[in-house]
């Protein structure tokens, strides 16, 4: 990939990144990346972020995996109000134990489209705290050459590129197969005497129906067993799962909000 000449124009909005530049060694010389024990505080307003379809059985483990727009883009929910990171603390601390998509471990660096020269382009976020003249590990030695940690980085974007197409493939295949429906998550609170009170949707999504993929005829089932589909998609289901401990941990914040707020 690219990293050294300017382009004649970025285009694209991309979540978290506030002022992407195309990564050049003449104005990008000095910049080296900040060493932070919890650099995630960029993404605290990332309610959904984009997965990768081999992310979704790690992803299944903490967060709902759904289908979001008309692109039916894969999504980890990772809150249920706008602008809201359930798994990020405001200090930038990521939740422990839960998986840490690829589309925020990629961060500061990302692939932005040179529309000049129709191609991708290596960009950095030039607004990212983690980037500063003072930072640690220089992004380009003293030869101007991308160093080890910058050429690690443009891999992972080239890779993270790679495994994009692939998953535009499969949302292709289930549209393929008509094997998309509206779903609903749904909460029931409960009253002061414990007793269940009206069901409350908190979001809707699309998702694999899991009629529709028990009607397939059988070569048909072969077929996304044999590419690997099959397993996608029961993650994505067993995923579903995690509507509740997202709203068990809303609830918690919530009540922390409210007991911290007392406590002012």
């Amino acid at each position: 990939m690219e990293t050294t000449q300017p382009a004649g124009g970025i285009s694209g909005n991309v979540l978290f990144y506030s002022s992407p530049e195309p990564l050049n060694r003449e104005q990008h010389a000095k910049l080296a990346l900040v060493h932070k024990d919890k650099p995630y505080s960029f993404a605290l307003n990332g309610t959904a972020v984009p997965l990768a379809v081999t992310e979704f059985a790690p992803a299944a483990l903490s967060y709902p995996v759904i289908f979001a727009g008309d692109d039916r883009v894969p999504l980890a929910v990772m809150g249920l109000n706008t602008g809201e990171n359930l798994f990020i603390q405001a200090d930038g601390a990521f939740e422990a134990g839960a998986y840490i998509p690829a589309y925020i471990r990629r961060y500061p660096f990302v692939l932005a489209n040179d529309e000049s020269q129709d191609r991708l382009i290596v960009c950095i976020d030039r607004g990212s705290d983690l980037l500063a003249e003072g930072g640690q590990t220089p992004l380009f030695d003293d030869k101007g050459e991308p160093t080890e940690y910058t050429q690690n980085c443009i891999k992972f974007c080239d890779d993270f590129e790679v495994e994009r197409r692939r998953t535009d493939s499969f949302v292709q295949l289930l549209k393929d197969n008509d094997l998309f429906e509206l779903k609903k998550a749904v909460f029931t609170p409960m009253d002061q005497n414990g007793q269940p009170g009206e069901p409350q949707t908190v979001a809707e999504y699309f998702g694999v129906s899991e009629e529709k993929l028990n009607a397939l005829p059988a070569d048909k089932i072969k077929e996304l067993q044999t590419s690997g589909a099959l397993a996608q998609i029961y993650a994505h289901l067993v995923s579903l799962i995690g509507w509740d401990r997202l709203i068990a941990l809303a609830t918690l914040r919530q009540q922390q909000q409210v007991a911290n707020g007392a406590l002012n």
